[in-house]
């Protein structure tokens, strides 16, 4: 199917813009922490808005300009315009686009992570390869505390909407509606649903998005995120991707399905290998387990990211690969005769928290490198890692992913494939920014401490 050229596409926006009434357009971008940015134009600024951006003051936006060069332009995608359901429709609607991020010249700004995952899409398709991802989005509705009158008071608990487990059926109850409302939203926004279900823990969820191209789906990990809290909200309750709100559950995950295709075939199958894997995948699968530690950073950006990665409640730590085995950090789905299209890895550490341009960056540059170098995987460990004692990890050479934050931004400051993939700009803003955190983190004093040691000590 030929693509629409940018000018057929600013065309098509304008139409629709006009078909339905559009008022005010929604502007969304990134900062490098993965937080939604958002201004309003209204349409009398839409045409200008898709010829030469619209400027804004970049010195706020965290990771992004120092004040002494705040002037950024944001160039709108129109192939990203969709109408907001939430917003009236019948009059005065409201639209989105994401924004490409550009210097006042016109140049791509450094800063902007769309770009930073442009940039590695490129260096992709220098090689022949398109990269295609699908991602699984766990997390959690909670109830909002109550006043003395029985009121919300839009203060988030931890307090849980029902007690299902991984894939109960449960009543028609208020979290099954939400889940119906938000994939019939995201549909209505262009984004292919494939499933939906209740998660292992009580009150946790899944949606999961049809396979797509890691740009597209970087956009649509935006959106998701947005339109579960939305309905949520306008529901009375909270959504969550916190990584691990509750001690003594499972966290949430993102695990990523991926693969690469070249010249319209999977470039990850391979009929005679046993595990129906060709070379380039063994390699990509080898890049990932080599640079996972450095990598982790990104893809388990917040203090809390590690108190999912700990063994026990099914969050990959071990650097090893499988079939079956889901206590594995890379698992292969089970090839099916006539799917060799469906042939891919799922990297299992990230979780839905993550700034998802940058995560998806850091893996393809990954296996990339693991592709350019030849490299070939250990073998795949099928039996439970988490029962084997560490001699037995030792022995087969199985490593661990960094235990917290500031290991793992140790680990990434060193890595020379995660400055390369992110560029100097967003590898030095991200690692200032995360040891700030940290430090911010570590200096606390916590209810757990007071508990534990002020009786005692």
């Amino acid at each position: 199917m030929a693509t629409k050229s940018r000018k057929e596409s600013k065309e098509y926006v304008l139409k629709m813009a006009k078909e339905h009434d559009v008022k005010f357009i929604r502007m969304w971008f990134t900062d490098i922490l993965g937080m939604l940015k958002s201004f309003a134009i209204t349409v009398e600024e839409l045409e200008g808005a898709l010829e030469e951006g619209m400027g804004f003051d970049g010195s706020s936006i965290q990771g992004f300009a120092r004040i002494d060069e705040s002037d950024m332009m944001a160039l709108p995608d129109p192939d990203t315009f969709q109408l907001l359901p939430w917003r009236p429709k019948e009059h005065h609607a409201v639209a989105r686009m994401f924004c490409d991020i550009k210097m006042p010249g016109g140049e791509p700004f450094e800063g902007d992570p769309r770009y930073v995952l442009k940039r590695n899409l490129k260096r992709a398709a220098d090689m022949g390869y398109t990269y295609y991802v699908g991602p699984e989005l766990e997390y959690f509705y909670f109830a909002y505390k109550k006043d003395a009158h029985g009121k919300d008071t839009r203060e988030p608990t931890t307090e849980a909407l029902d007690q299902g487990g991984y894939f109960d059926m449960i009543p028609l109850d208020v979290a099954t509606d939400l889940r119906r409302e938000t994939v019939l939203t995201l549909e209505e926004m262009g984004i292919g649903i494939e499933y939906s279900h209740h998660e292992v823990a009580t009150s946790q969820h899944e949606i999961d998005m049809r396979y797509t191209d890691a740009l597209t789906m970087a956009d649509s990990v935006m959106t998701y995120r947005l339109v579960v809290k939305q309905i949520a909200i306008k529901s009375g309750v909270y959504a969550t991707f916190m990584p691990k709100p509750v001690f003594g559950i499972n966290g949430s995950g993102m695990h990523v399905h991926q693969s690469l295709f070249k010249e319209g075939k999977n470039a990850f199958f391979d009929a005679k290998d046993s595990y129906h894997l060709s070379k380039i995948a063994r390699s990509y699968i080898a890049g990932l387990l080599k640079h996972a530690p450095e990598i982790t950073a990104v893809t388990s950006q917040w203090v809390n990211s590690y108190k999912r990665l700990v063994p026990g409640y099914e969050a990959p730590v071990y650097l090893s690969w499988a079939r079956r085995n889901r206590s594995d950090l890379i698992r292969v789905p089970e090839y099916k005769p006539g799917k060799e299209n469906a042939t891919r890895i799922e990297y299992r550490s990230p979780d839905p928290a993550c700034n998802p341009y940058l995560t998806f960056a850091v893996m393809l540059a990954a296996g990339l490198d693991g592709i350019e170098k030849g490299l070939e995987p250990p073998p795949p460990v099928e039996e439970n890692v988490y029962e084997m004692t560490d001699e037995e990890r030792k022995k087969k050479g199985i490593g661990t992913l960094p235990a917290s934050l500031w290991d793992a931004i140790q680990l990434t400051e060193k890595s020379d494939v995660v400055r390369k993939a992110l560029g100097d700009h967003v590898f030095d803003a991200f690692i200032k920014n995360k040891t700030i955190e940290w430090d911010q983190y570590r200096t606390q004093v916590t209810d757990y401490e007071l508990k534990k040691y002020l009786p005692i000590l």
